[in-house]
């Protein structure tokens, strides 16, 4: 198994790698720029001296000649540095060494000219020895390698030390997010005042801390809102079973019991379907298939399924649907929840007699579901909350039901990218709308 690495030996390794490239480079353009300027100095020094060395030779030779020449010669060469080495040679047999031929074989380095006096030829070499070169460039070389390891070695101590420094507030962090549990998600990490990355960095992780209580808060309180609704079925179950067996009954009797238990069974039964499918559909829309629908039969087919359920409350159910067709992206038996939902809300907290309006409207642009009542409205602090799951105001607490009917409304409204509003004044009535936005219009007729 790999063993993973800190990022304060990581950060360590790669400064020493960078660095060590880096004066590596720096180096050789040192030793080479050095190397380059030692021998363009040679050659201009050994092209000074064969320049001096001409202009005395045709001096003293329109004075002198033969053996006395190259004594005023050899006595001018005696001044050249110690390594250099002087050769002139003349076609009529004149020749000068200085200091003597077997030396021309110790230079490395050599410069050639020509030119003429009275009629001869004459071919001038100056060299010089390059072991004064050679040797400057050895030590240069041997005190860099001696050096970089070293100043790579304090490099690194020094890359490590500000490395834990930069690094300690990441610990910090860490060590704080630790002590962070289920427990005590209201706590935040200390924010330092700097400015920079590890403040942003930490702004983030306490947003995010933020986000997770409300998050836990939200499925503490649907766990102990869903206990609570499933609560009262089970014991109204419980009760008409114990007092069913209790003693003999006539069938009347238990006919009614078990009616009772079947009642809150189907109550249930609703209660658990509405908490699934809240549970399967909240994250995404997955499991939820989409094609091609016409709102308007999902709407009239709603409306009919609950006429009778109007007409026992007196409650008129008027429909304005518009005219030709209209298609939307969506899943039909979640728009059918959807606008059942909407409807029996509206048929639950309408005033007998009364009425309940239900519109469509189809444009290229969005299609707009209107479910408007004429009841007992909602009240303005109870209207923020109305789309939580099992919230309800509690006038309406008298109407029955668990609360969840508006929050999957409101769930499957967002699964299909639609907007839901509600408005409502007290005493005078509520009106909810979906719209479904121009990408999920399909037809629009």
């Amino acid at each position: 198994m790999r063993r993973s690495r800190s990022i304060q030996f990581r950060l360590t390794v790669w400064y020493a790698c960078v660095l060590a490239g880096a004066l590596g480079l720096f180096s050789a353009l040192i030793w080479l720029s050095l190397r380059q300027q030692l021998v363009n100095d040679l050659d201009r020094e050994l092209a000074a001296s064969a320049a001096r060395f001409q202009a005395y030779f045709l001096r003293e030779a329109a004075l002198e000649s033969g053996n006395h020449l190259k004594s005023e010669l050899e006595e001018f060469s005696q001044a050249l540095p110690p390594s250099s080495y002087l050769e002139l040679r003349g076609e009529r047999g004149f020749e000068f060494h200085y200091p003597d031929r077997g030396h021309a074989a110790q230079h490395a380095k050599e410069i050639q000219t020509a030119f003429s006096m009275a009629g001869d030829n004459y071919r001038l070499s100056v060299g010089a020895s390059t072991e004064s070169i050679h040797h400057t460039l050895e030590l240069l070389r041997l005190l860099l390698l001696a050096l970089i390891p070293a100043v790579i070695g304090i490099a690194c101590l020094g890359g490590a030390w500000l490395s834990r420094r930069a690094l300690r507030p990441v610990d910090e962090i860490t060590s704080a997010a630790r002590t962070i549990g289920i427990e005590n998600l209201s706590q935040r990490l200390p924010v330092p005042e700097t400015g920079d990355e590890f403040q942003r960095l930490t702004e983030v992780w306490n947003s995010m801390l933020q986000r997770l209580e409300a998050a836990v808060k939200t499925l503490s309180q649907f766990a102990a809102d869903a206990s609570h609704e499933l609560r009262t079925p089970l014991a109204v179950i419980r009760t008409s079973a114990e007092l069913a067996l209790r003693r003999a009954r006539s069938p009347e009797s238990y006919r009614e019991s078990l009616s009772e238990i079947e009642a809150e069974a189907q109550r249930m039964t609703q209660l658990v379907e509405d908490l699934l499918f809240l549970a399967r559909n909240s994250a995404n829309a997955e499991g939820m298939p989409m094609q091609t629908v016409d709102p308007r039969e999902i709407v009239r087919s709603v409306a009919d399924e609950l006429r009778d359920l109007a007409g026992v409350r007196n409650i008129a159910v008027e429909l304005n649907l518009g005219e030709g067709g209209a298609a939307i992206s969506g899943n039909a038996p979640a728009l059918r929840r959807l606008v059942l939902a909407l409807l029996d809300n509206a048929l639950k907290y309408s005033r007998p007699a009364g009425r309940v309006e239900v519109s469509l409207l189809a444009t290229p642009e969005v299609v707009t579901i209107a479910v408007r009542d004429f009841g007992i409205g909602i009240a303005a602090a109870d209207l923020p909350h109305i789309f939580q799951r099992f919230y309800r105001a509690d006038q309406a607490r008298s109407e029955g039901g668990y609360g969840l009917g508006l929050s999957l409304a409101a769930t499957i409204a967002q699964l299909h990218g639609a907007s839901i509003d509600a408005r409502s004044v007290e005493g005078e009535g509520s009106s909810f709308t979906v719209s479904f936005p121009s990408r999920q219009v399909r037809v629009a007729a």
